[in-house]
């Protein structure tokens, strides 16, 4: 029997909505406030959701943006309103809401949304991740705080990162629930017959995975589309895991295609970039692993979880999910212990600065002590690429204490400070 929670503060709709659902044959459990609903998220997953967006402790928005940020918007869940506005609906839809609701609800409006909605659960399988569950840092949330700036414009956007960095996921956010979501399978259609995958798109997104990678009559195909999409209500994201003006210089891609791109330009951080991030991706990751039933029971230690974080990530959630799988298939233990982590990730060779270097021990303690931090900031400078922000993060030193630190060693910077 599927099971339909009811959140809202008035009682009479409550049991109105109990009495019609349990008639038609489903099981009904009530919440009276968002910490109910909370509390009944946490213990179990209900097939479908109805959410007053108007309640006392905590509204119906903000509690369906708690659950798609910890990775529990796994099941659909319809928005309901006596006063709700065009604008309410398109933020909820956007957060991940599936529907929207306007009371009073009638009846048979009611009844085809809910078995709709259903459907639409067991039809459409929710992804692993979506942006929304992708991290609460800083560089995440500015990254979503522009993803929104742009969200209900139509201008192409071009989404550039490292392969596997979550391109995707930036696309999909930006993509309105409900309407036509376009990805080719192959990019061939771009030369031979770019207005059909446009027609396809109508009414809704086009996403290229990596414009980079397109042919010169693949490019002029793209450039033609994107002067045609208003006629289609349609929109165009592309994502490029490489830098499009170095193309551009070396004659690779065609520069009348990165102007049209260029002007809504966003970069999305790598994993290694955000890895506050990465115990929470992890224990999410394998929640929905027990959930669906395809793992154990299992939950990674504090030390695992540690040492996820510290891991650099090259190949960013592709890896991260192929190691928790791992991790979740093969551990001992319910417990994920650091020694499960340590056996499962490849463990990088110590850099040829650290490894080679011969520190002084027959030196004053003073002369030691700087020739050990010189041998300190010089691995991680090499280690962040030379971004003395990411370094002065990783060290635990302000900026300013971390440049005078470097003047003071005699360490020359071979990359801008600020890149």
């Amino acid at each position: 029997m599927q099971q339909i929670l009811v959140v809202d503060d008035e009682i009479g709709i409550r049991e109105l909505l109990s009495e019609i659902l349990s008639d038609e044959g489903y099981q009904v459990r009530l919440a009276e406030n968002a910490g109910e609903a909370r509390a009944f998220r946490s213990r179990t997953r209900p097939d479908l959701v109805l959410l007053d967006i108007w309640m006392p402790d905590t509204d119906g928005i903000t509690l369906l943006k708690e659950w798609a940020s910890a990775g529990l918007l796994t099941m659909p869940v319809v928005m309901m309103s006596g006063h709700g506005t065009i604008d309410t609906a398109v933020e909820a839809t956007r957060i991940g809401a599936y529907d929207f609701l306007e009371k009073p609800i009638a009846l048979q409006k009611l009844l085809a949304t809910v078995g709709r909605a259903l459907r639409h659960s067991a039809d459409q399988p929710q992804p692993a991740l979506s942006l929304a569950s992708l991290g609460r840092g800083p560089l995440i949330v500015d990254l979503k705080q522009r993803l929104e700036r742009i969200a209900n414009l139509r201008t192409p956007v071009l989404l550039t990162g490292e392969p596997g960095s979550g391109i995707e996921l930036a696309a999909r956010f930006l993509h309105p629930r409900n309407t036509p979501w376009l990805v080719p399978d192959t990019t061939a259609g771009l030369a031979d017959a770019p207005l059909e995958l446009l027609n396809q798109a109508r009414e809704g997104t086009l996403f290229l995975h990596d414009v980079a990678d397109l042919n010169k009559v693949e490019q002029k195909g793209l450039l033609l589309l994107i002067g045609k999409v208003e006629r289609y209500n349609a929109r165009v994201i592309c994502g490029a895991t490489r830098a499009l003006p170095e193309l551009v210089a070396q004659g690779a891609f065609d520069a009348r295609l990165y102007a049209a791109l260029a002007a809504a330009t966003i970069r999305v951080p790598s994993l290694r970039e955000h890895r506050e991030d990465v115990p929470d991706l992890a224990n999410l990751m394998l929640s929905r692993m027990v959930e669906a039933k395809e793992a154990p029971q299992r939950q990674f230690s504090t030390a695992a979880l540690n040492a996820l974080r510290n891991y650099d990530w090259p190949g960013n959630l592709a890896q991260l999910q192929s190691a928790v799988q791992t991790l979740a298939l093969t551990a001992l233990a319910e417990h994920i212990a650091v020694e499960e982590v340590n056996r499962v990730l490849p463990q990088p060779a110590l850099t040829p600065l650290a490894a080679a270097y011969d520190l002084p021990f027959d030196v004053p303690l003073r002369d030691a002590r700087d020739a050990f931090e010189r041998v300190y900031f010089e691995h991680h400078i090499a280690k962040e690429g030379g971004n003395i922000s990411r370094v002065a993060e990783t060290v635990g030193l302000e900026r300013t204490h971390l440049y005078r630190k470097l003047k003071q060693l005699g360490i020359k910077l071979t990359r801008k400070p600020d890149e």
